[in-house]
C-alpha cells in the first residue's frame, strides 16, 4: 500500500475518520491507527509517517485526494505552523460534535460506569478573541517559513516575538496577528517588537541563556482592564525604563504595567519578585456583580465569558438551598467558592498554592462575603478527620482539579467523607472518567454537561453531578 522512506512508509489515500483528543486527527491503515495533525475528518490524504509504534503511527499529510465538507479556510495566517488552534480548519459546529464525542468516549471507555444522556455541549459565544491571557516569547532565532540554503543571515532580522514551534524549544513563530485575544493585544505586541528592533534591544537566545528581552505577558478582563508584564533577563535600568515608558505612553489604557527580572534558565517567573512600574498591581474582573482581583500570577479561567457559563452549571448542579456546607477543592483564587457562597451556609476552599489562597480571601473581602474560609496545603494532608471535625461535614463537594485529575488518595477521602453530592468540574474528561470510576463505588452519575471554553482547539471542559447511589 505504501513505499518506504528511511524505513517509514508513506500510506496513500487514507481517509481521516475521527478527530483525536490531542488535536491530531485519526486515520486507519491495516487496523493500525495513524495520528495526523492539521487534517479534518472526511479528508482523504497521503500520509508520510514520522513515527512508528507497536499499535499506531504518527505522520503528516503530504497530498490531498479529497477535501472534507467539514473543512473551512483558517482565519490565521500562522495556522499549521503555530502550535495553537489546531482545529481552526474545521467548522465550529463540527468541532462541538467531536468535543462532545470525545467526552462520551472517555466516560464509556475509561470510566466504564453507567452514564445518563449527555447534555448538549454549551458553545462559546465568541470563537475568536476569547482568551484573557497570552504569553509571548522573544527569540533571536525566529522560524523561517521560506528557508533556503542561499539565505544570507547577515541580511535578515532573525528576531521574533510570538509562540514556540511545537517540539522545537529554541524556535519562535513571529506572530503578525493572533486571533485569540482582542485588541489592543496585537498592537501592543507589534509596537513592542518594533521598538526593540529600532533600539537594538537584544532578544533572548535560549541555548546561550543570553539576551535582554525574554517574555511579554498580556492579560485583560471583560470590563476592559489590561495588564502587561515584561520579563527581562537582566537589569539594565536605562533600556528597561525606555521600553516601559514607551509602552505606557503608547497605550494609556493599560491598567497595570509590571516587569520581572528572570535570570533563571527557565521561563517560570511566579516565584520571582514582580515589580509594579505604573498603574495598579492588579486588574479587576466582574461576574454576576461579584468582583475578582487578578494579580500577575493569579489563576483565572482564560475565557471569561465561558467561565461564567461553566460556574453557572456547577452551581445549578449543586442545587443549593442555603443550609449546606460546601467544600471547594482546588479552589484556586476562590472563584467558584465566592460564586456559590450566597446560596450556601458556609463554603470551605482548599488549594495547594498559598498565594492563590491569599487572593481567594481578598476576593471574599472585596465582595463582603463572610461565609467563606480558605486553607492552603496539599489536599491529601489537609482533608482529614480533624479538618472535617473543625469545619463541618460537607453536604456538597465541588472539585475542579488540574488536567492530571485528583490523586487517588483524595478520591478515597471523598468517598470516606460521603457527601450527598459531588460536582466534578474538569478540563480533561479522561482523568475525570478515571476518578469517577472510583467514586462510582458509592455514587451515581446523574448529569453530564460539556462546556466549550476553547474554540479552535481540541480542549473542552466537562461538569458531572454525582449523587449517592
Amino acid at each position: 500500500m505504501g513505499r518506504r522512506r528511511k524505513d517509514l512508509p508513506v500510506f496513500e489515500k487514507v481517509e481521516i475518520i475521527d478527530a483525536g483528543s490531542e488535536g491530531k486527527a485519526v486515520g486507519k491503515v491495516d487496523e493500525r491507527v495513524v495520528f495526523v495533525p492539521f487534517v479534518v475528518p472526511g479528508d482523504v490524504v497521503d500520509i508520510r509517517t514520522t513515527k512508528k509504534r507497536s499499535s499506531y503511527y504518527e505522520g503528516k499529510a503530504v497530498h490531498f485526494h479529497k477535501y472534507s465538507d467539514k473543512r473551512i479556510e483558517p482565519e490565521c495566517e500562522h495556522f499549521g505552523l503555530c502550535g495553537g488552534c489546531r482545529w481552526q480548519n474545521m467548522n465550529y459546529e463540527d468541532q462541538l460534535y467531536y468535543k462532545q464525542n470525545q467526552i462520551e468516549n472517555n466516560l464509556k471507555r475509561i470510566g466504564k460506569f453507567e452514564i445518563p444522556e449527555i447534555l448538549p455541549i454549551i458553545p462559546s459565544k465568541n470563537i475568536y478573541h476569547y482568551r484573557n491571557k497570552l504569553e509571548f516569547t522573544f527569540s533571536n532565532r525566529k522560524w523561517l517559513t521560506d528557508y533556503s540554503k542561499e539565505i544570507n543571515f547577515d541580511d535578515i532580522n532573525m528576531n521574533g516575538l510570538g509562540f514556540h514551534i511545537p517540539g522545537i524549544f529554541d524556535r519562535i513563530v513571529n506572530i503578525n496577528k493572533c486571533w485569540l485575544q482582542k485588541d489592543p493585544s496585537n498592537a501592543i505586541r507589534l509596537v513592542v517588537k518594533a521598538y526593540a528592533d529600532k533600539n537594538n534591544l537584544e532578544f533572548y537566545n535560549v541555548k546561550k541563556w543570553s539576551g535582554f528581552l525574554r517574555n511579554l505577558v498580556i492579560r485583560n478582563t471583560s470590563i476592559g482592564e489590561w495588564m502587561v508584564i515584561v520579563v527581562f533577563n537582566f537589569e539594565d535600568r536605562e533600556k528597561r525604563e525606555g521600553l516601559l515608558n514607551f509602552i505606557a505612553d503608547k497605550f494609556p489604557e493599560i491598567t497595570s504595567l509590571m516587569y520581572v527580572i528572570n535570570q533563571k534558565k527557565n521561563d517560570v517567573y511566579s516565584d520571582l519578585e514582580i515589580k509594579l512600574y505604573k498603574g495598579e498591581p492588579f486588574i479587576m474582573e466582574e461576574m454576576e456583580g461579584l468582583k475578582f482581583k487578578i494579580g500577575p500570577v493569579s489563576f483565572y479561567q482564560t475565557n471569561s465569558e465561558q467561565a461564567y457559563e461553566l460556574y453557572k452549571v456547577a452551581r445549578d448542579f449543586a442545587e443549593l438551598k442555603g443550609d449546606e456546607i460546601v467544600y471547594d477543592l482546588y479552589t484556586g483564587t476562590g472563584t467558584i467558592a465566592n460564586f456559590v457562597a450566597s446560596q450556601a451556609k458556609k463554603v470551605i476552599g482548599i488549594e495547594y498554592v498559598p498565594s492563590a489562597i491569599e487572593d481567594a480571601i481578598e476576593n471574599s473581602n472585596i465582595n463582603g462575603i463572610s461565609n467563606t474560609s480558605f486553607f492552603a496545603g496539599d489536599i491529601i494532608q489537609v482533608l482529614n478527620e480533624d479538618f472535617i471535625d473543625k469545619n463541618g461535614k460537607p453536604d456538597v463537594i465541588i472539585t475542579d482539579p488540574p488536567r492530571a485529575g485528583m490523586h487517588e488518595k483524595v478520591v478515597r477521602q471523598i468517598l470516606n467523607i460521603n457527601p450527598e453530592k459531588i460536582v466534578y468540574v474538569s478540563c480533561n474528561s479522561a482523568t475525570q472518567a478515571r476518578d469517577v470510576a472510583i467514586l462510582s463505588e458509592n455514587y451515581k452519575v446523574v448529569k453530564v454537561q460539556p462546556v466549550d471554553m476553547f474554540p479552535q482547539t481540541q480542549h473542552v471542559e466537562n461538569v458531572m453531578l454525582l449523587v449517592k447511589s
